[in-house]
């Protein structure tokens, strides 16, 4: 048996071995995130419709003033197109 070739292979373990690095970095520069304008527009947009109100309370009002006197009248081909337009929407 040879010596020299064991040496030759546990100086191989050896060199594989993990070396700590000295020294210290330092690093200046900091992360940056740009956002495109219709980014910004989409933003401004989203922002416009959470603070409107979901029921536009005049409308209902209107429609409720109109109801309660008579005058609202809805004809019932509009209704009847209308209720197959929905129905053919969810099948």
């Amino acid at each position: 048996m040879r010596i020299e070739a064991y040496n030759q292979v546990a100086g191989l373990y050896k060199a594989t071995k993990s070396t700590k690095v000295r020294g210290s970095y330092s690093v200046s520069s900091k992360d940056e995130v740009q956002i495109s304008q219709a980014g910004r527009d989409f933003q401004i947009a989203k922002q416009a419709v959470a603070q409107s109100p979901d029921v536009r309370e005049d409308k209902v009002a209107q429609l409720k003033a109109r109801v309660d006197a008579g005058e609202y009248q809805v004809s019932a081909d509009d209704f009847a197109s209308k209720l197959l337009e929905k129905y053919n929407q969810y099948r």
